[in-house]
């Protein structure tokens, strides 16, 4: 499974790149304009910590214009993928991007339609927001569960990214029940290390430890 990170914090990026288990970077425009920078300044230089696919968000709604910012943003590192709305304007766009060779991320996905939509369209990825599904009473891993089964019985090569991770146990049953990839905030990747046993455990060594002779 493929973890990537959720933000626009270079310097979270660079933390979690630095372990050797960052497989990509998905980023939006309201994440990028927290930090008060260029879109494309931040796009470029999380593309040269990454070597992995990083998505980068059209803000256009209309066809024409999401086509043009893709252009655009497809010049600033071979790593770019484009994220689009999943909306009749940015599935025709995805389209259109996907006969030029350009991965494409369909992004604000809430149900399984909507994913074979997507997957019709050619999209390179699915992002699924389970989470958010979650918090209006509907099961996020069904939804997971429904988009992997539809996939698998038509050959569907688009991958699905679980999105919206809120923690370990959103990560462990999107594996569970097939997603190729997650995305989350750096404070839930961090959680991904931690089990109270495994405290105990390092401070017990550690107090052996100090008895060696080395």
């Amino acid at each position: 499974m493929e973890l990537y990170l959720d933000t626009a914090n270079v310097d979270e990026i660079k933390e979690i790149a630095s372990y050797g288990l960052l497989d990509g970077v998905t980023t939006n425009p309201s994440l990028i304009a927290k930090s008060g920078r260029s879109f494309k300044e931040v796009i470029k230089e999380i593309c040269a910590i990454v070597p992995g696919p990083v998505s980068a968000e059209v803000i256009a709604t209309k066809h024409e214009d999401m086509l043009k910012e893709a252009d655009e943003l497809v010049q600033i590192a071979p790593n770019v993928v484009i994220k689009v709305p999943l909306i009749p304007e940015g599935l025709k766009t995805v389209v259109k991007l996907t006969e030029k060779g350009i991965p494409t991320n369909v992004t604000l996905c809430f149900s399984a339609p909507q994913a074979l939509l997507a997957a019709k369209a050619g999209a390179t990825y699915i992002s699924p927001f389970i989470g958010r599904v979650d918090d209006t009473s509907w099961d996020g891993m069904e939804l997971i569960s429904e988009i992997r089964e539809i996939y698998d019985n038509y050959g569907f090569e688009t991958k699905i990214l679980a999105a919206s991770i809120r923690g370990p146990i959103h990560l462990k049953e999107s594996a569970l029940r097939g997603a190729d990839c997650a995305t989350m905030p750096i404070s839930a990747y961090q959680q991904l290390f931690k089990h109270p046993l495994t405290d105990i455990g390092l401070e017990k060594f550690l107090e052996d430890a100090k008895k060696l002779k080395w």
